[in-house]
Formats: C-alpha cells, sequence, structure tokens
C-alpha cells in the first residue's frame, strides 16, 4: 500500500464510520481521522484493513459544501487525486480536490462497494440471492399461510380455512360438531388474513374460561401474539392512549368485560378489521327481547367487516336463535324467519342428487329433475368425471347458506374411535333414603323441576339437612364415591377425567380421593382464576409425576381438550344432550388414539337409572353423536321431567316414543339441509388435494438445506438434539447485533411436523415461520452480500477472460391489503454478462455455474476490480438495457396473472350472484378495486441492483 497525506481511505471493518483522511505516517503505522464521527484510528501499515477511495470517469461524487459533481477526468499529483467535471445543479465546470469530498459517503450500492473495494464473502454473496430467491418462493406459494400453524393435516380444517381465508372481510359460522377442530379452523383464517394483509387488527370475544388458552392456542399453533384484555389491563393501557383498545394489534377478551358500557363503547370506537365470537351458542335471541351479549356482539357485527362465530351447537337455543346467528353475518340477506325456514326445505329435493354426483352413480329421473330446476343453464353432463364434478361444484356454490354457514359431523370425517358406555350400578346409601323419605315428609319437594333435582342428585339434599356450617360427609358414605375410589385403583397408570355438574361436588371429591386414598386429582371450576384453570390442566397433562385425575364442573365441558385421556368418568349427568356431547367431546376428538370409555356410576332403581337409560336407549347418546337431540329433549323434556320426579312410571313408552323421533330425525337430517351443508363444508376431493400439496410441501428438503445454511451464515449455533430437532443457540460472531425471535438461552426446532405435534417445547419452522422471515429480512435489508470477486478454474476459457453476475430486484410497493406478492412479490432478476455484454444467465444456471468457483481474499479482489474497471463499467450499462426488457416482460405476466385470477373470480362471484343471495355486494366491490390497485401499483414498478460479482478465469 502506497499512502500519502490527505488521501480518502476507507475502513474494510467499520465502514460505518464514513471517509476517512490520512493524517500522520510514522514509521510503520498510519493513522486515519474519520470526520464524520470524529474517530482516530492506527493501523500498522503491512496490514492495515483500509481500501483506497478513488471514484472514475462517469461516477456522481459530492463535495463536503453539498454540491456534487459528474467526473469526466482524473489528475493525480504527489499521491493526492483531483477530480474534474460539471457540476450537477449549475453545469458549470469544477474540480474537486480528494481532501474536500463529502465525509459522509458510504458505499451503498452494490456497484459502488464494488469499485471502492468493500467486498464480502462469496458464501455471503450466495446466501443473500438465495434468500432473495426463497422470499420470491415463499410469497408466491398460496399454500404457505396453510402450512405454517403447528396443526395436523385435517381435510376439512384445511378446506374450510382456504375457502374463507382467502375472502375479502369474511363473515362465516363455523359450527363443526365438538372435537372437529372450530378453533384451530379460526385460527387458520386469522393467520391468512394476516399473513396476506387482508386484516391488521383482530378482536376475539370468548367465554372468561376460554380466554387464556385462545391466547395460547393462537400463539403455540399459529405464532400469533394477542394480548389478554380485563378490566385491570385496560385501566393500566389508559396510560398509554384514551381507547385502551387501540393499544393493540391482536385482542382478545371475554364478553362479560364488554357488558358494562364503556368498555363496549371503547372496543366499538376501535378500529377493527376481524371479530371472532367463541361459543356463540350463548348469544341468545328473541325478536322482542335479544340478550346483552347478543346486543353487543350485533353493534360490533355492524361496524367490523370481517365476522367469524363458532359453536358445535348452532341449534342449541333453538332454530329460531340460529337464525338470529346467521342475521349477525348478514342482516340484509336473513331477515325474515319464516322465508328462511321455507328456503331450508327446498334443498331436501337437491342433497340426494348430490349424494349422487358423489357416489358416481347415475341419476334418477326425480334427481334429475332437482337438478335442472336447480341449475337450470346449465348442461347436465354426469358422464365423466370432470362434468360431475362441475355439477358438485355449481351446486354446493348455490347452496343457500353455503358461504355464511360451514358444518361437519363426525359420521361425515374420518380418524375418530370408537365410544363405550361402561354403567356402573351402585346400592342406595340408607342415609339418602333417609333424606328423601324425611324431606316427603317435611313436604319440601316443591316444584317439578326440584323434585327431579333431588331425585338426581341426592348427596345434595342430604347436605341441605347437615346444613351449610358443617363439613360435607356425604362423600364418606356414597356409593358412587366408592366404586369410583375403586376403580382409580386398580387404573393408577391411567389418566381419567371426571365431569360433575356442581363446582361444590368438584371440590368435595377431591377431598374424598385425597383423604381416603391419596389420589393426586387436580380440580377445574368456574370459581378458579384463569391462571388456576390452566396450571390444574397442565398438571392433568403432565405425564412423569402429574395428576391421574382431573374433576371438572360443568364448565370443563366446554373448550378444553383432553384428548391424552381414555377414561371419563360422568358422576352425575346433565339434564341437556348437548352438555352431555360437550362432556364426552372432551376426549373423543381429532387426535384420540384409542377408544373413548365412558364410565357412569349410578345409583340402581333411582332417577339417574332413568335418565341414563333414556339417553342410552332413546338417543344412544353415549356411543355415537346426537346432534339433533336438543330438538328431542325440547320435544319429549316435559315427559322426561314427569318420570324422574316420580309422577309417571312409563319410562318404557318414553324411551320408544324418543327413539322413534330420534330416528325420523336423522333420516329428516342425511335428506335435507345439513346433508347438503355436510358435503358443502368438507371439501371432498379438494380437500384431499389440499392434503396432498401440503404433504409435499413438507417433504421440501431444499427448504431445510437453504435454512440451516442461512443459520451458519449468520452466526447461530446449530446443536443436533436428535428426535429431529436442532438447538439454536445465538453467538457472539454472529452477523447482527441479535436476531429477532431467537431468545439468548436458545431455542429447539423442528421441521418435521409430527415431532412438532407431540412437543409443544419445539419450534416448528416452516417457510410461515417468523424466524425464518426475520432471517431473511436481516440479509436482504442490510448490505451482507452486496459485492464480491471469484475466481473460475476452468480450462476451456482462456485466463483473464471477465464475467460479470448482477443480481436485480423487481418490486412494486403497495400496501399490504393489496396483495400485490400474489401477482409481483419482489422478484430476483439474474445476469451473467460476457466481456460482450450477452446474457448467459438462461443458459448458466446458478448452482451449477457457482459450483465452478472458489473464494478470493479482500486485497486480491480488490485489485482485480481495479485491473478491470475499464471493461466493468460499460457492462454496467449494459446491463441496464437487458434488466429494462425484463422487467416489462414481468409486469406483463402478473397483470395476466392478476386479470386471470381475480377477473376470473369476480366472474364467477357475479354469476352466482344472481342465483345465490349470499354472495355480498362488499365482496364484489372489493375485488373490482384490488383488481385496480393491482394494475396501479403494477406500473410503478422498479427496478434496482442488488448484488454484483465479478468472475476472473484464472489460470489451471
Amino acid at each position: 500500500m502506497s499512502f500519502a497525506l490527505g488521501q480518502r481511505w476507507i475502513s474494510d471493518t467499520e465502514s460505518d464510520l464514513g471517509l476517512g483522511t490520512i493524517v500522520a505516517i510514522e514509521g510503520r503505522m498510519v493513522t486515519l481521522l474519520f470526520p464524520a464521527t470524529g474517530e482516530n484510528r492506527m493501523f500498522a501499515i503491512q496490514d492495515a484493513p483500509l481500501t483506497r477511495v478513488i471514484f472514475n470517469q462517469g461516477d456522481e461524487v459530492t463535495s463536503h459544501e453539498g454540491w456534487a459533481l459528474t467526473v469526466t477526468e482524473l489528475t493525480e499529483q504527489n499521491g493526492l487525486v483531483t477530480y474534474h467535471g460539471t457540476r450537477t445543479d449549475t453545469d458549470e465546470p469544477v474540480t474537486l480536490r480528494e481532501t474536500l469530498l463529502d465525509h459522509q459517503i458510504r458505499f451503498n450500492k452494490p456497484q459502488d462497494r464494488l469499485f471502492a473495494g468493500q467486498l464480502d464473502r462469496m458464501e455471503h454473496y450466495v446466501t443473500r440471492f438465495l434468500c432473495q430467491h426463497q422470499r420470491h418462493a415463499m410469497q408466491q406459494n398460496p399454500l404457505r399461510a396453510l402450512q405454517g400453524p403447528r396443526a395436523g393435516l385435517i381435510a376439512h380444517q384445511l378446506y374450510i380455512a382456504n375457502e374463507v381465508g382467502r375472502r375479502h372481510a369474511p363473515r362465516v359460522l363455523l359450527a363443526d360438531e365438538v372435537g372437529l377442530g372450530k378453533t384451530i379452523e379460526a385460527g387458520h383464517i386469522l393467520h391468512q388474513q394476516l399473513l396476506s394483509g387482508r386484516a391488521e387488527r383482530v378482536l376475539i370475544l370468548v367465554p372468561e374460561s376460554l380466554q387464556h388458552q385462545w391466547l395460547v392456542e393462537m400463539l403455540r399453533r399459529f405464532n400469533l401474539r394477542f394480548a389478554l384484555f380485563d378490566e385491570e389491563r385496560c385501566i393500566e393501557a389508559l396510560a398509554d392512549c384514551d381507547n385502551p383498545f387501540e393499544t393493540e394489534q391482536l385482542v382478545i377478551c371475554s364478553i362479560d368485560l364488554l357488558r358494562k358500557k364503556k368498555r363496549f363503547e371503547q372496543a366499538l370506537e376501535a378500529p377493527w378489521d376481524l371479530l371472532v365470537v367463541d361459543e356463540a351458542h350463548h348469544l341468545e335471541w328473541s325478536e322482542d327481547q335479544p340478550s346483552r351479549a347478543y346486543q353487543v356482539v350485533e353493534a360490533l357485527a355492524e361496524a367490523i367487516a370481517g365476522v367469524l362465530l363458532l359453536t358445535a351447537t348452532p341449534d342449541q337455543l333453538g332454530h329460531q336463535s340460529h337464525f338470529a346467528r346467521l342475521r349477525l353475518l348478514d342482516p340484509d340477506r336473513f331477515y325474515d324467519y319464516d322465508a328462511f325456514l321455507k328456503e331450508e326445505t327446498e334443498y331436501q329435493s337437491v342433497a340426494a342428487a348430490a349424494e349422487a354426483l358423489l357416489a358416481e352413480r347415475p341419476l334418477t329421473d326425480e334427481e334429475r329433475t332437482a337438478l335442472a330446476a336447480m341449475l337450470p343453464e346449465q348442461a347436465l353432463q354426469t358422464d365423466s368425471a370432470e362434468g360431475r364434478e362441475a355439477l358438485l361444484r355449481q351446486l354446493l356454490d348455490r347452496h343457500g347458506t353455503g358461504r355464511v354457514l360451514f358444518r361437519n359431523t363426525r359420521g361425515g370425517v374420518s380418524g375418530f374411535t370408537q365410544r363405550h358406555l361402561n354403567a356402573h350400578p351402585v346400592a342406595l346409601p340408607s342415609q339418602y333414603a333417609t333424606a328423601v323419605r324425611v324431606s316427603k315428609m317435611l313436604g319440601n319437594n316443591g316444584s317439578l323441576e326440584q323434585k327431579v333435582l333431588n331425585n338426581l342428585y341426592p348427596e345434595k339434599l342430604y347436605q341441605e339437612f347437615e346444613g351449610e356450617g358443617s363439613s360435607a360427609s356425604w362423600w364418606t358414605f356414597d356409593t358412587r364415591v366408592n366404586w369410583m375410589l375403586e376403580f382409580l385403583k386398580a387404573k393408577r397408570s391411567k389418566k381419567v377425567l371426571v365431569i360433575t355438574a356442581k363446582a361444590s361436588t368438584a371440590l368435595q371429591l377431591e377431598e374424598a380421593l385425597r383423604s381416603r386414598e391419596g389420589i393426586m386429582a387436580g380440580v377445574f371450576h368456574e370459581g378458579m382464576s384463569i391462571l388456576e384453570r390452566d396450571k390444574a390442566a397442565a398438571f392433568f397433562a403432565q405425564q412423569e409425576g402429574g395428576a391421574q385425575v382431573l374433576i371438572c364442573s360443568e364448565i370443563g365441558s366446554e373448550g378444553r381438550n383432553f384428548q391424552f385421556a381414555h377414561h371419563l368418568i360422568m358422576f352425575d349427568l346433565p339434564q341437556n344432550p348437548d352438555l352431555l356431547e360437550q362432556r364426552i367431546g372432551r376426549l373423543d376428538r381429532i387426535g384420540q388414539t384409542q377408544d373413548v370409555q365412558i364410565h357412569v356410576p349410578y345409583i340402581e332403581g333411582s332417577a339417574q337409572q332413568q335418565l341414563l337409560d333414556w339417553y342410552h336407549q332413546g338417543l344412544n347418546a353415549f356411543e355415537q353423536t346426537c346432534p339433533g337431540g336438543h330438538l328431542i329433549h325440547a320435544e319429549f323434556g316435559e315427559d322426561l321431567l314427569q318420570v324422574l320426579a316420580g309422577e309417571n312410571e312409563d319410562l318404557a313408552d318414553l324411551i320408544t316414543r324418543t327413539a322413534e323421533r330420534a330416528g325420523e330425525h336423522k333420516a329428516a337430517m342425511e335428506a335435507g339441509r345439513d346433508k347438503l351443508l355436510e358435503i358443502h363444508s368438507n371439501g371432498g376431493k379438494q380437500a384431499d388435494a389440499l392434503v396432498a400439496a401440503l404433504e409435499k410441501e413438507d417433504d421440501d428438503t431444499d427448504f431445510v438445506s437453504f435454512m440451516l445454511k442461512l443459520w451458519d451464515v449468520i452466526g447461530v449455533q446449530q446443536d443436533d438434539r436428535g428426535e429431529n430437532a436442532v438447538v439454536l443457540t445465538p453467538t457472539e460472531h454472529m452477523l447482527y447485533p441479535s436476531y429477532p425471535g431467537l431468545p439468548e438461552d436458545g431455542l429447539s426446532v423442528t421441521f418435521d411436523r409430527d415431532t412438532a405435534l407431540s412437543r409443544d417445547d419445539f419450534q416448528f419452522i416452516t417457510p410461515a415461520h417468523p424466524l425464518v422471515s426475520s432471517g431473511i429480512d436481516m440479509v436482504t435489508s442490510s448490505e451482507t452480500g452486496c459485492a464480491a470477486v471469484s475466481l473460475m478454474k476452468n480450462k476451456a476459457l482462456p485466463a483473464g477472460t471477465l464475467f460479470l453476475e448482477m443480481i436485480y430486484m423487481v418490486e412494486a410497493v403497495a400496501p399490504a391489503e393489496v396483495q400485490l406478492g400474489r401477482f409481483l412479490p419482489p422478484t430476483p432478476i439474474r445476469l451473467l454478462l460476457d466481456k460482450s455484454g450477452k446474457d448467459l444467465g438462461q443458459n448458466v444456471d446458478f448452482e451449477t455455474f457457482n459450483r465452478q468457483l472458489i473464494p478470493i481474499n479482500r486485497h486480491t479482489g480488490s485489485k482485480l476490480v481495479n485491473a478491470s474497471q475499464s471493461a466493468l463499467h460499460p457492462l454496467i450499462a449494459k446491463a441496464e438495457q437487458h434488466v429494462a426488457g425484463q422487467l416489462a416482460e414481468l409486469v406483463a405476466q402478473a397483470e395476466e396473472k392478476m386479470t386471470a385470477e381475480l377477473g376470473g373470480e369476480l366472474a364467477r362471484l357475479e354469476a352466482l350472484k344472481a342465483v345465490n343471495p349470499n354472495i355480498r355486494g362488499a365482496e364484489l366491490d372489493a375485488i373490482r378495486e384490488q383488481m385496480n390497485m393491482v394494475k396501479a401499483h403494477l406500473g410503478r414498478a422498479q427496478v434496482q441492483l442488488d448484488a454484483i460479482r465479478l468472475i476472473v478465469v484464472t489460470p489451471q
């Protein structure tokens, strides 16, 4: 190196110091002042990590006074360079000594860094290109959002998520039966809406008991960080904003919180894109007196564009309340209950035709007539698979509630184990017999309902005589408790869920297990805080050292999933068939690996046995689901009360009539709207195709290789843990100060879905995981890998042959909701120019070419660049011409793709709107607006050089 006072150099190791000036040369040392930061640095002359800054003809340089000149000539005297040229602002000829260059000069452009000798390691250049390529592939992949969550590839869930998640402001009722995964479906939809930019702010309303479960599920499965709002959090948030609901983008709170007028008004005033309401069957409605909860949700649904309602029992409060929930989604469409009922009956005749198409059997004359009436303009081509598929798709598209209501039943979904009833008769304790006799003598039976309660829950009656002040002693002699203790001792290694109607009973049963046999049991009831409930559930789930038993009050039959257990004890029975199904559904759900054993201890000859027999023999509700149980209960409920109260002893007749009605109801559902709705909701072949495509994505080993390479280049320590897992730990030698999402104490990750599903402590890495996007962003938003020099050994080429590889990025910036990335994501264009300016990039792929190259140190690379400058500047100018043509071609392709996808969807929905009122005008307007926005932003697409590499052929 030849140094002279006043020369301008930059530090290879601290380029952020700006342009340095040599201020002293003493012996073997040289000192530089960096005026931009006021820093001094002293280096050994022999191996100083410095690069001389000399600009070339055609470059634009800036003076310390702020004006700029375009260089036309360079002169050198006493080791200092003087630049001659014209000022860019006045066009007058000027000169500028290098000592007067702008101190703040940064070499951000790849070509500037190349000529300034700011060269990167070859592997960094390669990683940068692979990151740009991976980001482009991720944004083009329509399955990315579906692949990302930690969830099994369940066909009907993926179909619903894909169908609804791509809509503008979706408004649907998710009404799958218990155990089919409504929460996962909702999470999938939220994940897609947020990832695509269709939504940014989400409000989830749930019963208070389910708040924390939703919080954990959204984070653990979908990497969505919601904030949990209660009264205390609202008060704290007032320090930051007048409206606490505007302090977070993603919020979970209980409906009870919004019963308060002030909190309701604040939630209503806040801007939201999506509203999610879980356990929506609790929204009671009548035309004259809707419940407060219904009014709260109704007001929010009017103000928020997207609404998801979740319920496993849409008809629990009656069909009219079911209609009222549909009315929340689209009041213009569902305006009259009688009209709604009439419309439903029309689909019964079509359901058989739909089943025939699915089964690929010939249509009967009646079915063909029904199809022709439903699809008058459609040719009924049923001879080919394509024709049947097209007909079925048209039929389901036009199904009345098909776009707003999705309901799958266990009968239509595979993956469930068997349910077995184990009835355990026990004798009536003498203490209970005495309590009942005394109560009758005192005339305390009261109403019919009270008599039933006394007969079903004799322990409660006994406690009334004991007095509230005394400690409960019923569990010391209750024969059901005795049976349960013997059962649990025989099943020491088994997890057992116990459900009872009352919280007090759950607490007393826990005391009985602990006091009498030392059995560890968790308790779960409505009097506990959310944190206490979560601890109890976790204690039960823990395999080593956890509780053998979890005792829940009725609240435990909603929302919690315990499919790792296979034994369910119903200490008593609920009087509502839907509650019975919800209890069983805690174990009987997708993911259950063994048959579910349902145990019911009952006092022989009592009302408990009568209720058991009615459920089992009349409804078959223990071993089969009974979706119409609430309707049958409404019809026979009074007769059942008479039997349970002991005022009508003809139970056999009641069971016979109930069984007949249950059979009729099941047949009606199979033949009518619910069957057609189920066909629409499970997705059929489309759902299977989605699963197959996602399984293929999961097997992409190229993605795994890319991530391991990326983490290696960034400097993340990777330790193979076995079990398909890797432990990632940040190091002091990383390229960047921190890695967003990677904690200081490290993280265990897996690329295997099955491993992720069985190990909650592993992060599931897919292209949608935040660690992937943050890793790519760190590289592509920095200068890492922008400029490099490599050598090539090739006998067929003469030594000294030059190639210039240039990576351009085509990008059009637009708001997230435009979803421009679907059509033109940031797209890398690779050029490989020979010395004549011919582009070889189309014929020589990156990987093949890169394997022929070898790295070179920075100083040698800088010398090669300086020696080649006269050839490189014309090549860069030539590249601009090549890339301009490719930009126009990419924009045209993107516009063509947008027209095909969005235009096709618009045409389909416009045609459907004529026959299906569920197609909202707002949805059509949103697609038209999106098409206009995409076209406008495509017209402003730009291309920019992202990375450059000089390749020089070296002698063998």
